[in-house]
């Protein structure tokens, strides 16, 4: 007599707690594909407004054009043009408290931007450290379940006098089910964790290389307010 040991049919059969444990890993599963799919698209945004951003940038307009512009709001800022408008609006707040000291003006500035850049990194790589816990616990999910199904199957099997492979394999195909559908949520998880992560590193060092670039273009702002200021008070003597 042929059984269906198809896998719909398996985890029908299959005792509440290996259902249980199915149930949990299709839902994981479920919630980590929809943030490989939102953090594909919202990866792919961010490149492309910061180099939107980075172009405008380095086309020839002035610094206060380009805080004008970020200070409107007009269209959604990109995380290196908002790195830019905190660094630029405390650079111009300690200009305006009559602050002569570049190394002060470079440090307010600079610590604004790192401050800023640690937000956006924050929400760049929100959600990414549940992938990595799927990719890492969702394979022991499915083993416990697995585990679970096996003893099952084996404590039903003592009631019976004989025992052959026939009726073993639904039993243990059952509790195999689990580890399948938990390596079925680890590996894209896994294999998500990794690129993102990599893209994120790629993202970050470019943010800092335009920290590092603008406090450079500050600094040499910066340096002809210092010898006015330095010589305003000669002239008053």
């Amino acid at each position: 007599m042929n059984q269906d040991l198809s896998i719909i049919t398996l985890i029908l059969h299959a005792s509440i707690v290996v259902q249980i444990v199915m149930a949990i890993l299709l839902a994981v599963s479920l919630t980590s594909w929809s943030i490989i799919f939102g953090k594909l698209i919202g990866l792919k945004r961010i490149r492309q407004d910061n180099e939107s951003f980075d172009r405008e940038f380095w086309a020839g307009r002035t610094l206060q054009e380009l805080y004008q512009d970020a200070s409107r709001g007009e269209g959604p800022p990109s995380p290196q043009e908002r790195i830019f408008a905190s660094g630029m609006r405390e650079f111009m707040k300690l200009r305006e408290r009559r602050v002569a000291d570049v190394p002060t003006l470079l440090d307010g500035a600079r610590r604004a931007m790192r401050a800023s850049f640690q937000r956006e990194m924050d929400l760049i790589e929100s959600r990414l450290d549940f992938l990595g816990s799927v990719g890492s616990v969702s394979p022991y999910i499915g083993l416990f379940g697995t585990v679970w199904g096996i003893m099952h199957a084996f404590t039903g099997l003592s009631n019976l006098q004989q025992v052959t492979l026939a009726t073993v394999a639904p039993g243990i195909a059952e509790a195999l089910v689990a580890t399948a559908i938990g390596l079925f949520a680890a590996i894209p998880a896994v294999l998500a964790y990794n690129r993102f992560a990599r893209d994120i590193d790629r993202i970050a060092t470019q943010m800092e290389s335009f920290i590092e670039e603008f406090s450079n273009i500050l600094a040499r702002n910066a340096a002809p307010l210092a010898a006015e200021a330095g010589r305003a008070p000669a002239q008053g003597r």
